[in-house]
């Protein structure tokens, strides 16, 4: 392949690639945006595999098959709820190759280089090296945490921010001998991974279930900033470019997410908070009162006598795949002349646009998913607002209580409606383990069970 074409090809899919993003950025333009970045990867690929003489190469097309198959097979298998474990553990995938990258390039140089050159390339090297391994790690805690396989509850050693700071430094100095390019550079990178490697695992342990949407995002943009820094050190423009845009857009996000939740981006890093799933509650102020259950024949009068209606999802509702059935209860009421929308909190559930991808699988039209700005003033103008497997989001004492971990984070006013019902598995706090004032409040009533299991009661009610 001639340069020109090699150019040409690397611009063709960076510029996929930025429609990809763009795409995404909107539920209803989501599966055109998947299909550009799959054709983009594909011109990509064949184009470096052209390029480089690979194309014929028995071992290359025998690994590319096997990856596809794999991914393909692991992408119909796996579940909606399922993604946010998905999603991390391929970021960590991101950052090994980012580091047998790096450790590659230091055994067999690209390229004989001398002075500033070579000073550039180490830096590169051990910049890759670093975020790959950090990435590596923090990801595969991270899919743990979200697993259920390593506790939710944020890990606080006394004295972590010393102890990352001497991990920092020491690696800045391991950095230092392999810049200096003796014959301690090797065992200097090996060692610098590994210190990278106990700091991703350290800084994602210390970051609690209520804070997992952002580490999520947060990865998100680690990985890009591997792969780029893996670009700088094979000298391919296409994975810079491509690097650069994923781990921009991740840090946005990243921002948007802390925004959402009242937190700063440092914070988050430095210690996240949150409980193991339904442990006692954390922080907060006294609540006073008792929780009223009800029933699925009640909801269901309330909702033959609403005019408006308004379905806050969370991740309850994934666990539980009660969203096909939420859709059809959705069908109903509209068929029946009732205002019904979703309210979307830009945290619900634990990967950002969770709720969004789960219901446009259901088929919930695009017009009535509704994000939280767009909504919230609507709550003291509903009648009915079913809350089915959230939590923190609906949560009055992020606005009036200051002694609350939540404190300052926007919620969905869930409250301001004539009349509440909360789906919930039992009287457990939830996964961030902090209580819920709503739950005891005057307008609302508990409808306790598997979502899945009363959502369909009142669909049969419905139908009836």
């Amino acid at each position: 392949m001639t340069p020109s074409l090699l150019a040409t090809s690397y611009l063709g899919a960076a510029v996929l690639f930025i429609m990809s993003l763009k795409g995404l950025s909107h539920p209803e333009t989501a599966r055109r945006g998947n299909l550009f970045g799959a054709i983009g990867m594909i011109i990509a690929v064949l184009a470096v595999a052209i390029h480089a003489s690979l194309i014929t190469s028995p071992l290359l097309i025998g690994a590319v098959l096997l990856a596809g198959i794999i991914g393909a097979f692991v992408a119909t298998r796996v579940s909606m709820t399922a993604m946010p474990q998905l999603v991390a553990i391929l970021h960590s995938f991101v950052g090994a190759a980012a580091v047998l990258v790096g450790l590659s390039n230091q055994l067999h140089p690209l390229a004989l280089l001398v002075g500033a050159e070579k000073t550039i390339h180490d830096v590169e090297t051990c910049l890759g090296v670093f975020i790959g391994a950090l990435t590596f790690t923090g990801s595969v805690i991270a899919w743990g945490k979200l697993q259920g396989v390593i506790r939710s509850k944020p890990l606080m050693i006394p004295g972590r921010h010393i102890l990352n700071l001497t991990m920092i430094i020491a690696s800045v100095w391991l950095g230092v001998i392999v810049v200096q390019g003796d014959q301690q550079a090797m065992p200097a990178l090996l060692a610098m991974a590994a210190v990278a490697g106990l700091i991703g695992i350290h800084l994602v342990m210390a970051i609690g279930g209520a804070d997992m949407p952002v580490v999520v995002s947060m990865l998100n943009s680690y990985s890009g900033w591997a792969a780029s820094a893996a670009g700088f050190m094979l000298s391919n423009d296409l994975l810079i470019i491509t690097g650069a845009l994923v781990g921009s857009s991740g840090a946005i996000l990243s921002y948007i997410m802390c925004t959402a939740m009242n937190r700063s981006f440092i914070s988050v890093i430095l210690g996240g908070f949150g409980a193991e799933e339904g442990a006692a509650p954390t922080g907060g102020a006294v609540i006073d009162g008792e929780m009223i259950p009800t029933t699925a024949d009640e909801v269901v009068e309330l909702l033959r006598e609403a005019q408006s209606v308004i379905i806050v999802p969370g991740y309850g509702m994934a666990v539980a795949q009660a969203q096909h059935p939420v859709r059809e209860i959705v069908d109903i009421l509209r068929t029946r002349g009732t205002l019904v929308r979703f309210a979307i909190h830009p945290v619900a559930g634990r990967l950002p646009g969770h709720m969004n991808v789960l219901l446009a699988e259901a088929n919930v039209p695009y017009d009535i998913v509704l994000e939280m700005d767009e909504i919230s003033e609507d709550f003291e103008k509903t009648d009915v607002v079913l809350v089915i497997g959230a939590n923190d989001i609906v949560n009055p004492s992020a606005l009036d209580d200051p002694s609350s971990p939540i404190a300052g984070m926007p919620v969905l006013p869930a409250w301001e409606a004539e009349s509440c019902i909360v789906f919930k598995r039992g009287r457990g706090a939830g996964y961030a383990g902090v209580e819920n004032p709503l739950f005891f409040k005057p307008k609302t009533r508990m409808l306790y069970g598997d979502a899945k299991a009363s959502v369909d009661a009142i669909l049969s009610l419905l139908k009836s």
